[in-house]
């Protein structure tokens, strides 16, 4: 098996080593692991610190530079040179825990047997040793993004694995002039025609910085209005029936919004 790791970075280069000691900490026999890095307009020394990665010929790395677009385009870029059976986004600042792909590896085989699963889900550290959100409910049974986060009440940041195969076929959606969205409306959208399993082990960790998409949320929210107003839009395409009333609130709420500030009218998708 092969595992693709995928990690867009604008001026992070201090926070890289971090990440590249835990993939050489997890190189394996049972697998191979490519590095792929798009520097997405760095003006820090992130090339210098990738290529010193590189020299060092303990993992493939395939270091990529673009100007800066954002982290959903540089993904959509890097996706085109993925050459794994299984694909995973990291951060900059976030790392694996020793054993972390091992055990990725063989969770994966399932992705192999099963033609309706598009990912397996993990859940990630935060802040050291807490889990980010909660545990799922449902664990190794098939589900969606879509319902564990709308009707199971699951919380917080997870680690998707996805199956290369099918993760090619979709990209981020990026509106005209905006250089971010939820990586939530992508899933959704791969919710409609597949589905995940999760499992209640966490193999990532990372820190929230304070230059970082989520402590910077509203402001996120303020950037990428069209990107948002679809996402809330086409929340409605999805089956509606066991979300909660507070959920079903906060999408409409926030369909309100965003129609407001991008002048768009209130639409309801429906499936």
């Amino acid at each position: 098996m092969k595992i693709s790791i995928l990690t867009a970075t604008y001026n992070r280069a201090k926070y890289l080593t971090k990440l590249y000691e835990s993939l050489v900490q997890n190189i394996g026999q049972d697998y191979d692991i490519e590095w792929l890095i798009m520097d997405d307009g760095s003006t820090d020394d992130t090339q210098q610190i990738c290529q010193k990665f590189k020299s060092q010929n303990h993992l493939n790395i395939k270091f990529y530079k673009q100007e800066n677009q954002g982290k959903m385009q540089a993904i959509n870029n890097l996706s085109k040179f993925v050459t794994g059976d299984i694909w995973i986004e990291l951060d900059s600042d976030d790392y694996f825990i020793p054993n972390a792909l091992k055990i990725i590896a063989e969770k994966s085989a399932v992705l192999e047997q099963e033609n309706n699963l598009y990912a397996i889900v993990f859940l990630r550290y935060e802040d050291g040793d807490n889990i980010s959100g909660n545990y799922f409910p449902l664990e190794n049974e098939d589900t969606t993004m879509f319902d564990l986060y709308f009707k199971h009440k699951v919380t917080g940041e997870k680690t998707l694995v996805y199956k290369t195969e099918i993760r090619k076929k979709y990209n981020y959606i990026i509106e005209d002039g905006e250089k971010f969205c939820t990586e939530a409306r992508l899933q959704h959208k791969m919710d409609l025609d597949y589905k995940i399993r999760c499992y209640n082990q966490a193999l990532v960790k990372g820190d929230y910085l304070t230059d970082g998409y989520t402590k910077n949320i509203k402001k996120i929210f303020l950037e990428s209005p069209k990107g948002h107003y679809e996402y809330f839009k086409e929340m409605f395409i999805h089956d509606m029936k066991g979300v909660k009333f507070n959920k079903r609130l906060y999408a409409v709420k926030h369909l309100i919004l965003f129609s407001y500030l991008t002048k768009k009218g209130i639409v309801f998708n429906k499936k």
